[in-house]
């Protein structure tokens, strides 16, 4: 049978399909991308689609033409992600895609991977099919950053999460903050961490506030649980050490406390960095296969995220409540800025409704 030429507007609306399809698996994928697929017969009706649901799976690719079977001869493939080339958990993509018998594949985005990059199109092209490419490509670029922004720098996506009244205030002056949010609020963070790898706070969080730091959940597994310490003086009686449901991780770097730290549970992973750092953090956690991380630290630790570039995402909820009071609780530390002209710039700063809360998306440039 021969195929129907496809045009650009058939190609966006199935792409679009795909790009749907991908997000199904949001939070779920890491360390790989999230990646949908559809296949058309050569009349351009549609015969399968699937998506990448978790590192190990099937890729989206696979999943497709699976349920399209020998329909997908002489058909298209449209998949929002360049197919892989190379082994991992999974056989390549490009050699399932090529004895399927498709005539064409529309790709939305390159993949940077460098194992990959340009040389699945390449071999997809050698074996004399059609290629066509771009095809929604910023629309797929945002909805993998944390991927690409992994590849790219080997640190996860930083998105730092931070609560406060109307006038910017993360707790009355006597250190008390709970709940400066409503229950709505709370459960859209829970949200948000089952979207993330891995949840970071402090010392001075754990102490103060003795977080669970779960989905409640909403995601299993649940992401990995962070504390970022210098002095080690940690509760030993806190929820966080509880790993039946979520993995805890202890990032310090002081050799002074080294004997404190045996003294916390053995279930909990340990981390010696070479230094209080960050960014040195968030590589270790890149190599744990981590795309996406959440900081629900206090403002010390939260402003050297952001000095550190450590932080690309910024997430408010803001309750509409007056705390007031010079001594209260603030969100950031001190930039240690001497003019107007030094402030970090926000881009593409959206704004919600979250019950009676209010939720600032933005990001740093």
């Amino acid at each position: 049978m021969t195929k129907k030429d496809l045009n650009i507007e058939e190609c966006f609306y199935w792409m679009q399909r795909a790009f749907q399809l991908a997000q199904l698996a949001d939070g779920e994928t890491n360390p790989n991308p999230l990646v949908g697929a559809v296949v058309l017969d050569p009349d351009k009706l549609l015969i399968g689609e699937g998506f990448h649901s978790k590192a190990g799976s099937p890729h989206a690719e696979v999943e497709a033409l699976r349920q399209a079977g020998d329909a997908a001869k002489g058909g298209t493939l449209l998949v929002t992600l360049e197919p892989c080339c190379h082994y991992g958990l999974t056989p390549p993509c490009t050699k399932t895609i090529i004895e399927s018998g498709v005539s064409r594949v529309v790709v939305g985005l390159q993949d940077p991977d460098p194992r990959v990059s340009g040389n699945g199109i390449r071999l997809l092209k050698e074996a004399g099919i059609e290629v066509i490419t771009g095809i929604l490509k910023e629309e797929i670029s945002f909805q993998n950053r944390a991927f690409i922004f992994r590849i790219k720098t080997g640190r996860p996506w930083g998105i730092l999460k931070l609560a406060m009244s109307f006038d910017g205030r993360t707790g009355l002056s006597n250190g008390k903050s709970k709940w400066i949010t409503s229950q709505e609020a709370r459960e859209k963070v829970h949200a948000l961490r089952a979207k993330c790898d891995a949840v970071i706070i402090g010392g001075g969080t754990l102490r103060a506030d003795d977080p669970l730091l779960t989905s409640r959940g909403l995601r299993n597994p649940e992401p990995l649980r962070v504390v970022f310490s210098q002095s080690l003086s940690l509760p030993i009686g806190a929820q966080i050490w509880r790993t039946e449901s979520a993995k805890t991780l202890v990032a310090f770097s002081n050799e002074n406390a080294l004997p404190l730290i045996q003294e916390l549970p053995e279930n909990v992973e340990k981390l010696k960095l070479h230094e209080s750092n960050p960014r040195e953090l968030l590589e270790e956690l890149a190599k744990k296969g981590c795309n996406r991380i959440l900081w629900e630290c206090g403002p010390s630790l939260a402003t050297s995220a952001i000095k550190q570039n450590c932080v690309q995402e910024i997430v408010i909820f803001m309750a509409p409540k007056l705390l007031g009071g010079l001594p209260a609780m603030t969100l950031l530390g001190n930039f240690g800025f001497d003019s107007l002209d030094q402030a970090l710039i926000l881009k593409e700063v959206s704004l919600a409704k979250s019950g009676k809360d209010f939720v600032l998306n933005t990001f740093l440039e």
